[in-house]
């Protein structure tokens, strides 16, 4: 391995404002969101102009970079007004935009010059030539695609400056580089162009089908039906890998997840950087802290996706999850009162006096505390439960937290272990 040794980018997902502000604050180098156009999260909380350019703002403020996504494929039309499009980006200040269909490339690069251009992991860049071809067209930096091997990006990194991109963390798609058609099939909905139903998801039943006779279900020693859907990927552990590799930029997939997973997530990845950089030796002191941070957001079981090998079934979602993460996500720091060492929270979960919750903050800060007096803010009412989203409550704590923490606690969930004779088996968390 080359031992470049050079700081990568932390770059998180957005999908509102109020996400994008908690990943930088939670210590993203980086984040990218998308536009009202041309990109593939047509469900996500899609960014207007006025809130791209006040997130431009939010991330100067912080010396960070915001990229917008317009990764979509175009048919005939679909690319009508897109150079206006790209010319009112570069105009906010935008600082990259991340794009697959070499149409739009070609009108971003004659119509908004100036406008950096990163290639999209749809494009499925899998090796350093296609690297030097996109290079010769002007674009800086490529998505590769998550299909590439750890010995493939090695080779890409000696063979090419252009700067990498490369996916740490989130979901798997089932289809090559996420270019799928079964959205479109099973609920009309184009996966290509931002309206991807994740059929692969669904579960789905086997059925024989003698030549003749009516179709029979066919009941596995699986506890549930079939189904395409691929674990999430974490690389949690294999940082080191990525940076003596020479990766420019690492990604975490997820702009339709909650401030609970942006804010843990960043924050773990933010970490393992920082521990990595300092020593070596750090960051295997901290690693085991990091992977147990990660499985207190709700997410799908883990792997390393097709870095270290092709997935085989066991990197598939089938019968009963192995794990489930026991947390959940209750409320954040509106205020604290260092004097009467009380905080004001903005709830959003069902908080009760006595509850164990764990407080978080960026820099990997962390401390577990008893819910004490819990009482409303607008009222000093002492009270025994907060079912109310969205309410604020005064809370007395042993430390002093800071605005922006987040607070969470252990659910009284179940955690179901798949057993290798089919069945499973539940213990309390």
């Amino acid at each position: 391995m080359q031992n470049t040794r050079r700081a990568p980018e932390v770059l998180s997902p957005a999908g509102t404002l109020e996400k994008l502000k908690v990943a930088f604050d939670y210590g993203a180098d980086a984040v990218f969101i998308g536009g009202q156009a041309y990109g593939l999260r047509s469900r996500a909380g899609n960014f207007s102009f006025e809130e791209m350019s006040e997130g431009v703002s939010y991330a100067e403020s912080h010396n960070g970079h915001l990229y917008v996504a317009a990764n979509m494929v175009t048919h005939e039309g679909n690319e009508e007004g897109a150079g206006e499009w790209f010319r009112k980006l570069r105009d906010i200040g935008i600082h990259a935009v991340i794009i697959s269909d070499p149409a739009l490339v070609a009108i971003c690069v004659a119509e908004a010059p100036g406008l950096p251009i990163h290639l999209s992991t749809q494009a499925s860049a899998t090796n350093y030539e296609t690297l030097e071809f996109w290079k010769s067209l002007g674009l800086e930096r490529v998505v590769l695609a998550r299909e590439v091997s750890m010995a493939e990006l090695a080779e890409i990194r000696k063979n090419t400056n252009v700067q990498i991109e490369a996916f740490v963390h989130g979901a798997m798609c089932i289809s090559y580089s996420g270019r799928c058609v079964l959205s479109n099939y099973m609920s009309l909905r184009d996966a290509n162009r931002g309206g991807c139903s994740q059929s692969c998801r669904w579960k789905y039943d086997l059925y024989d089908l003698p030549f003749g006779q009516e179709r029979r279900s066919i009941k596995g020693g699986i506890p549930e039906e079939f189904s395409m859907s691929a674990v999430d990927m974490s690389m949690i552990e294999h940082i080191p890998d990525m940076i003596e590799n020479g990766v420019d930029s690492l990604k975490i997939e997820g702009r339709m997840k909650s401030i609970h997973y942006v804010s843990t997530v960043t924050m773990v990845y933010r970490a393992a950087v920082d521990a990595y950089l300092e020593s070596p030796e750090k960051f295997e002191s901290i690693k085991p802290d990091l992977v147990k941070e990660l499985w207190k957001v709700a997410q799908r079981e883990l792997d390393t996706g097709f870095y270290y090998g092709v997935p085989d079934e066991n990197k598939q979602l089938f019968g009963a999850r192995r794990k489930i993460p026991e947390y959940k996500f209750v409320g954040e720091v509106v205020s604290f009162d260092a004097k009467t060492m009380t905080a004001t929270i903005r709830q959003r979960n069902v908080i009760m006096e006595g509850d164990i919750i764990e407080f978080y903050g960026p820099g990997f800060r962390h401390f577990e505390t008893k819910v004490l007096n819990l009482r409303l803010a607008a009222t000093g009412e002492l009270i025994d439960r907060a079912p109310k989203p969205m309410e604020l409550l005064l809370i007395d704590l042993p430390e002093a937290v800071e605005v922006g923490d987040m607070i969470r606690k252990n659910g009284e969930s179940l955690i179901n272990l798949y057993q290798p004779d089919g069945k499973s088996m539940t213990v309390r968390a």
